[in-house]
Parts: structure tokens; C-alpha cells; sequence
């Protein structure tokens, strides 16, 4: 048997809010499923859903996405009018660039550029 990724669901406290703030950075529409679930559907990828938890975020994820946008000063300067926070500036190694930011409710993800994939 071989699974498929159905959607990627982010525990967090304001679907509404956090989904709309995906849904700018991925493109999609925000729909707002009831008030303890929201997701977006962003253009050729997978569902990002949001699901309301009682509890709030407590450590570092142990999950991220890698979001290629091309130029990242660009990208990360729009991430930040859409309300999430740069951590850190841009790391760059012989496998490329990425950006660290956090979302509205602190949770990890990365702008990357120019990373090389293994092929085959």
C-alpha cells in the first residue's frame, strides 16, 4: 500500500485568521468550514487545513514547509506585511539559501532558494 497526502493540518488557535494569512502566501481561497476549522486549497498542491486546539503552541514544530518564492528579500518583506515575523536572517550553504520566519501564531517555515535536489 502506498499513501497520499490528503492535507497538511496546523493546530492553532484562530482558523479564520490563520488561514487567510496562508491563503495570501499560497494563493487559494480561505473557506471557513466552522469556526474550529478552516483550510485553503492553493493551486496545484495539497489542502492546508487549520484545525482550533485548546492549547497554545509550546516549542518548536516538528514539522515545517519549505516554500520556494524566488527572490527571498522579496518574499519575506511581503510574508512580514501579511503578518509573519523573520527569525534570524538569510542562511546560505553549497545547497543554497533559506529564510526562517514564523507565521501569525509562531509557527516555522522557510522561504528557500536555490536548493538542490538528489536526483533519481
Amino acid at each position: 500500500m502506498r499513501a497520499r497526502i490528503d492535507e497538511i493540518v496546523f493546530d492553532c488557535a484562530d482558523p479564520a485568521a490563520l488561514v487567510r494569512f496562508w491563503a495570501a502566501l499560497l494563493g487559494g481561497e480561505p473557506v471557513d468550514r466552522s469556526p474550529d476549522w478552516s483550510y485553503v486549497d492553493p493551486p496545484d498542491w495539497t489542502r492546508v487545513a487549520f484545525q482550533r486546539v485548546p492549547e497554545g503552541k509550546a516549542a518548536k514544530n516538528r514539522l515545517h514547509l519549505d516554500l520556494d518564492a524566488g527572490d527571498l528579500d522579496t518574499a519575506t518583506a511581503e510574508a512580514e506585511r501579511l503578518g509573519a515575523t523573520r527569525t534570524g536572517g538569510i542562511v546560505t550553504d553549497e545547497h543554497g539559501s533559506f529564510q526562517v520566519l514564523l507565521d501569525p501564531e509562531g509557527n516555522e517555515f522557510c522561504f528557500v532558494s536555490g536548493v538542490s535536489r538528489p536526483t533519481g
